[in-house]
């Protein structure tokens, strides 16, 4: 709960043009929680972190509205460069412990990602990725 609130404050210092107060603040708020929210995500209502160690999503990651994630997950990019390069997590997604979302991708709205998975390809709403059923890399 510390580490979103904190992330409102860090985001809304980025929005006014204080971006390295706002850098400073996210890193503090690393250091405490351990969980790194770039000052430029844009996180949506009602977001929720379990256990949130080694949570790290990026500056152009965009979570929609009832996320819940878990610990050790990754809304990253695939390379370096500018641009939109971190994924977009629809409204009422859940992503498992572990799991890797990289990539300009969207994740539709009630998917769900299990834990430890890989994901680099946009996922449709309401599916289920696992390594039974689909697995993307």
């Amino acid at each position: 709960m510390h580490a979103i609130w904190g992330h409102r404050i860090s985001h809304f210092l980025w929005r006014i043009n204080l971006k390295l107060i706002a850098r400073i603040h996210s890193n503090l708020l690393r250091s405490a929680t351990g969980i790194e929210i770039h000052p430029a995500a844009k996180i949506g209502r009602r977001f929720f972190i379990d256990h949130g160690m080694g949570v790290v999503i990026g500056a152009t990651a965009v979570v929609g509205d009832d996320v819940m994630i878990y610990h050790d997950v990754t809304l990253g990019a695939r390379g370096i460069g500018s641009g939109k390069r971190h994924p977009t997590i629809g409204n009422n997604v859940v992503i498992g412990a572990g799991a890797r979302v990289l990539g300009d991708i969207k994740v539709g709205e009630g998917a769900k990602i299990s834990a430890n998975m890989v994901v680099t390809k946009e996922v449709p709403a309401k599916t289920s990725v696992d390594s039974s059923e689909f697995f993307v890399i």
